[in-house]
């Protein structure tokens, strides 16, 4: 079975992607006000408690706002749980979320970096997985520069603050986080150590 899951994945992400290619940038920008509290205004958020979303594939970004409101409605039964995401997205209509999608991914992620202390080990787990451990390299989702898939519905992870990569990584080892297609992140995050995971959250800030 597990042969078909990246098809699987692949054709998921695609609807996705294509879903979320009608939003409107500037109707976006014009409804993502609400949004820049926590995000910034242009989706470089201020602080590292919330991710960076500018630059992220339209795709991904629409799937993340289906989802917490899903999330919402079945009180985190399904979807994406988050208490200050339910409220921000409860009004949202599709075609907001394809706009809010749009405006977002056509901005650019400000860079971050990567301290010295972590590339060696962080380089090695990112490009090589481990394979006695049956971790999976992240580069074959995430690209060799941690920029993603946006048909298949991978992330662009490069850029992002470490505090927030860790904070997701440690949600789909614990299962807080469940949204991840065919249990792929919670497959590999529940096989990481919490230094594995230390390292990698540093290591992807500053990878280009």
């Amino acid at each position: 079975m597990k042969k078909f899951a990246l098809p699987l994945t692949l054709f998921l992400g695609l609807i996705s992607s294509v879903y979320a290619a009608d939003g409107d940038a500037e109707a976006g920008k014009a409804k993502s006000v609400t949004c820049a509290a926590c995000h910034g205004m242009d989706g470089n958020s201020p602080t590292d408690l919330y991710p960076k979303i500018a630059g992220q594939h339209a795709g991904y970004i629409f799937k993340q706002l289906k989802e917490f409101q899903l999330g919402a409605k079945t009180g985190g039964k399904e979807g994406r749980n988050n208490a200050v995401m339910a409220g921000m997205v409860a009004a949202l209509s599709e075609q907001d979320m394809k706009d809010l999608a749009a405006y977002y991914s056509s901005q650019t992620m400000k860079e971050g970096s990567t301290p010295e202390d972590v590339v060696a080990k962080g380089e090695k787990l990112f490009r090589g997985g481990d394979l006695e451990r049956g971790i999976a390299a992240c580069i074959a989702c995430h690209g060799p520069r941690g920029v993603g898939h946006s048909l298949a519905g991978f992330p662009k992870i490069s850029f992002q603050h470490a505090a927030y990569i860790k904070t997701q990584l440690e949600s789909f080892r614990n299962g807080s986080r469940a949204n991840d297609m065919n249990g792929m992140m919670r497959d590999v995050a529940k096989k990481l150590t919490d230094e594995d995971i230390e390292i990698l959250s540093k290591y992807v800030g500053g990878l280009h």
